[in-house]
């Protein structure tokens, strides 16, 4: 609770200190570092909009301005404290890279740090060929190592997804759609380690942009079910506000899988993000 209180008035004074004209938006930095949501990749990297070149080279977007993302989960069904910290940029304006940290406490259980290292090419710029219909179309991979996660677990894995992602400015507001596929051997994204097989999920997420600068969506996340653990499927539902151009703030409510279910649950709670971006 004491983290929960710090991470709000943290949230509070940026908003004070950072208020501009020109707003934020996706991707933000998930979970894992990745340009994304919140637990989900975005098919966008993590600078796409062109304008926050870093440094160029005979008139070559070579390293974009990079983003940063905290984020901070209170899961008090299991008295699991979450936290995570990422950073993700964007070389030639095609391949995304990031790392993200993440720190799980639990009452009762050592705690546990997991790092993640991910990469994401952009295969199909969104609108290619003049056209207003085509997403854009990106494949990417995280390699993770989680430490504590007991005897006869794997520490380390990977994913690969793919995934494609709309904006849909026609519609009263502006709708963005997402979702793609997953190939994972992670228990609980990695938090326990990982699997020896691997299993073939899905993702999806559906935001709108609402007017004075907020974003309101919903994030779903098929879980793996391997021969010996079997992870719920987790949900989201997260309103963000991008009051300038580098920050977005973001509260959410997930929820994670029941306790008392078959499958690996770790019940629901309230997430929090601060979100900048150079």
């Amino acid at each position: 609770m004491k983290k929960f209180i710090v991470f709000s008035a943290l949230l509070v004074l940026t908003v004070v200190f950072s208020i501009k004209d020109v707003l934020a938006g996706p991707p933000l930095v998930n979970l894992e570092g990745v340009g994304g949501i919140a637990f989900n990749p975005l098919a966008y990297l993590a600078d796409s909009s062109g304008d926050n070149s870093h440094l160029t080279a005979g008139g070559v977007d070579v390293i974009g301005k990079p983003r940063f993302g905290a984020w901070y989960v209170n899961l008090d069904h299991v008295n699991v404290d979450w936290t995570t910290f990422g950073v993700a940029d964007t070389l030639f304006k095609r391949l995304e890279v990031s790392y993200g940290y993440e720190t799980v406490n639990q009452e009762g259980s050592s705690a546990k740090h997991k790092n993640n290292i991910g990469s994401k090419l952009l295969l199909l710029p969104e609108n290619s060929f003049d056209t207003k219909y085509i997403p854009a179309v990106s494949v990417g991979t995280i390699y993770k190592h989680t430490s504590n996660v007991g005897s006869g677990v794997d520490a380390s894995g990977e994913d690969f997804y793919a995934v494609a992602t709309k904006l849909i400015p026609q519609l009263p507001r502006p709708v963005l759609i997402s979702g793609g596929v997953l190939s994972t051997n992670s228990k609980t994204t990695g938090v326990f380690g990982y699997d020896k097989d691997r299993k073939i999920t899905g993702f999806a997420n559906v935001d709108v942009v609402l007017p004075a600068n907020f974003i309101v969506g919903f994030e779903y996340k098929q879980s793996p079910r391997y021969a010996d653990w079997k992870d719920a499927n987790y949900w989201d539902a997260h309103l963000a506000w991008t009051p300038t151009k580098e920050l977005s703030l973001v509260l959410a409510y997930v929820d994670a899988g029941s306790t008392k279910s078959s499958r690996v649950g770790l019940g629901n709670g309230i997430v929090l993000s601060t979100q900048y971006a150079f």
